[in-house]
């Protein structure tokens, strides 16, 4: 099952209270205060790593709650700070208040923690508060409460590449021939519910990652099919590959196709506009008198965009776009304020 958006509870311990004591031993006329600090209480901090891949085990726990510090005692004993809870979450996690929306942190690095809420600070003992015209303060400060709130966590998949189609435009098995990626593949709609990501190798030195975007269909930006569901995972890819069926076997028209795709991607965020694409005509092995292809390849070339025939079955043309592909992203990764090429 694939997880791509939660709503979870976290709360911070409050720290310790600070200790009111005085020093009382034989011998010892006049001890003084001698109450200790209060510990802080434990932190709720978000960890990005890229062993996850969805929000899954979030989901069946949604609250978390840090422990409170220890209070302070006496003879300068200070209380024991309580332990962080350490959440982990997937690498390209958004992570936003639930009740105003406000984005509060976007996680897109390994090594960036978020703290989710803060732990209070542990209160003062009577021993702080000693002066030389107060030497015998009765008062200490008790512990802060640490914060609270409810979260919703977004997951945006981090790649180079979305591919984009229809349902059964070959998606699934074109990443399946360029990458080690093993996605489901079966000749019936929305075979694909959850994203696929694969890391392509196009040069000794250079790779990059393609993901497989669920299929959509026309009113998708409305919800429609698997709607925003997945679409939100196009924002954060650097370049969109949309892939249109060429076959015998379709019966939409391939330039209606890739317009209604366009339509779909620009209606739901304006700035993937600007976003550099190409156009890849798929399953070339079975294109049959080819009037589809050419009708598709007359209309790119008005336009100037590039189209690569391919088919995936048979690695026909393969070559030539994950050369393509790898350049685009090597220089994208280069010049990363570039809109096009």
């Amino acid at each position: 099952m694939f997880v791509d958006q939660v709503r979870i509870f976290v709360k911070a311990g409050s720290g310790g209270n600070g200790a009111c004591s005085f020093r009382r031993e034989k011998y010892v006329p006049r001890g003084g205060p001698d109450g200790g600090d209060g510990g802080n209480g434990g932190s709720v901090i978000l960890q990005p790593s890229h062993r996850l891949t969805t929000l899954l085990d979030l989901r069946y726990q949604q609250e978390y709650r840090a422990e409170p510090g220890r209070p302070g005692e006496g003879s300068n004993r200070h209380g024991k700070t309580a332990p962080d809870v350490v959440i982990s979450v997937p690498v390209g996690t958004l992570v936003m208040d639930d009740e105003s929306g406000e984005v509060l942190a976007d996680l897109t690095d390994e090594n960036h923690t978020y703290v989710a809420a803060r732990g209070g600070r542990g209160g003062r003992g009577n021993a702080q508060f000693a002066t030389s015209t107060n030497q015998t303060p009765t008062h200490c400060q008790p512990g802060q409460p640490g914060e609270e709130r409810w979260l919703r966590l977004e997951l945006k998949l981090l790649a180079d590449v979305g591919l984009v189609g229809l349902p059964n435009a070959g998606k699934s098995t074109l990443i399946a021939a360029v990458s080690a990626a093993r996605p489901k593949i079966a000749d019936y709609p929305f075979t694909t519910l959850i994203p696929n990501l694969g890391v392509v190798q196009w040069d000794e030195e250079h790779n990059f990652v393609v993901a497989d975007i669920p299929g959509l269909i026309e009113g998708a930006h409305e919800g429609k099919g698997l709607g925003h569901q997945f679409l939100r995972h196009v924002e954060r890819t650097s370049l969109l590959l949309y892939l249109v069926d060429i076959s015998e076997w379709a019966t939409d028209d391939p330039v209606e196709t890739f317009l209604t795709l366009r339509r779909e991607i620009e209606t739901y965020d304006r700035t993937l506009k600007k976003r550099p694409f190409a156009v890849a005509a798929t399953k070339m092995d079975i294109q049959g008198d080819g009037r589809r292809l050419d009708d598709l390849r007359t209309f790119c070339k008005k336009r100037r965009i590039r189209l690569f025939p391919i088919s995936a079955a048979t690695r026909e043309g393969l070559e030539e776009l994950i050369r393509f592909l790898g350049k685009q992203v090597l220089s994208l990764r280069q010049t990363p304020c570039a809109s096009n090429y």
